[in-house]
Protein backbone atom coordinates (compact mmCIF):
# COMPACT_ATOMS: atom_id res chain seq x y z
CA UNK A 1 0.00 0.00 0.00
CA UNK A 2 0.94 3.78 -0.46
CA UNK A 3 0.59 6.82 1.16
CA UNK A 4 0.06 10.09 -0.34
CA UNK A 5 -1.57 13.20 0.37
CA UNK A 6 -5.18 13.62 -0.34
CA UNK A 7 -4.54 15.86 -3.04
CA UNK A 8 -2.65 13.42 -4.78
CA UNK A 9 -5.40 11.56 -5.31
CA UNK A 10 -6.99 10.25 -9.16
CA UNK A 11 -10.80 10.61 -9.64
CA UNK A 12 -12.01 7.21 -8.45
CA UNK A 13 -9.24 6.37 -6.44
CA UNK A 14 -9.98 5.75 -2.82
CA UNK A 15 -7.89 4.87 0.46
CA UNK A 16 -8.03 5.04 4.40
CA UNK A 17 -7.07 8.11 6.59
CA UNK A 18 -3.99 7.01 8.54
CA UNK A 19 -2.08 10.86 9.30
CA UNK A 20 -4.09 14.44 9.73
CA UNK A 21 -0.85 17.24 9.62
CA UNK A 22 -2.72 20.16 10.25
CA UNK A 23 -5.49 21.55 12.87
CA UNK A 24 -7.60 18.36 13.59
CA UNK A 25 -10.73 20.79 14.82
CA UNK A 26 -11.03 21.79 11.11
CA UNK A 27 -10.61 18.10 9.57
CA UNK A 28 -13.13 16.57 12.59
CA UNK A 29 -15.93 18.97 11.80
CA UNK A 30 -15.88 18.05 8.22
CA UNK A 31 -16.07 14.20 9.44
CA UNK A 32 -12.39 13.29 8.28
CA UNK A 33 -10.72 11.48 11.10
CA UNK A 34 -8.05 8.49 11.05
CA UNK A 35 -9.66 5.27 10.52
CA UNK A 36 -12.03 6.99 7.99
CA UNK A 37 -12.50 5.43 4.24
CA UNK A 38 -12.29 8.11 1.73
CA UNK A 39 -12.81 8.16 -2.07
CA UNK A 40 -11.99 11.17 -4.41
CA UNK A 41 -15.62 12.47 -6.32
CA UNK A 42 -14.05 15.60 -7.78
CA UNK A 43 -11.19 17.68 -8.32
CA UNK A 44 -12.12 21.13 -9.42
CA UNK A 45 -8.89 22.66 -12.08
CA UNK A 46 -7.01 25.34 -11.15
CA UNK A 47 -6.63 26.04 -7.67
CA UNK A 48 -10.21 24.77 -6.64
CA UNK A 49 -12.05 22.68 -3.76
CA UNK A 50 -12.10 18.87 -4.21
CA UNK A 51 -15.03 16.70 -2.74
CA UNK A 52 -14.73 13.38 -1.12
CA UNK A 53 -17.08 10.88 -0.08
CA UNK A 54 -16.64 9.88 3.38
CA UNK A 55 -18.32 7.18 4.53
CA UNK A 56 -21.48 7.96 2.22
CA UNK A 57 -21.20 11.60 2.88
CA UNK A 58 -19.76 14.03 0.18
CA UNK A 59 -17.47 16.71 1.89
CA UNK A 60 -15.99 19.57 -0.33
CA UNK A 61 -12.90 21.10 0.65
CA UNK A 62 -10.01 23.62 -0.24
CA UNK A 63 -6.31 22.37 -1.15
CA UNK A 64 -4.66 23.85 1.82
CA UNK A 65 -7.20 21.44 4.06
CA UNK A 66 -7.06 18.68 1.75
CA UNK A 67 -2.92 18.89 1.72
CA UNK A 68 -3.40 17.84 5.28
CA UNK A 69 -4.19 14.67 5.29
CA UNK A 70 -2.49 11.47 4.25
CA UNK A 71 -4.37 8.46 2.83
CA UNK A 72 -3.39 4.71 2.54
CA UNK A 73 -4.52 3.71 -0.88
Amino acid sequence: MTQKKLTEMKYGESGVVVELRGPRHDLNCLGIRKGKHLEMITRQPIRGPLVVLAEGVEVAMGLEIAAQVVVEV
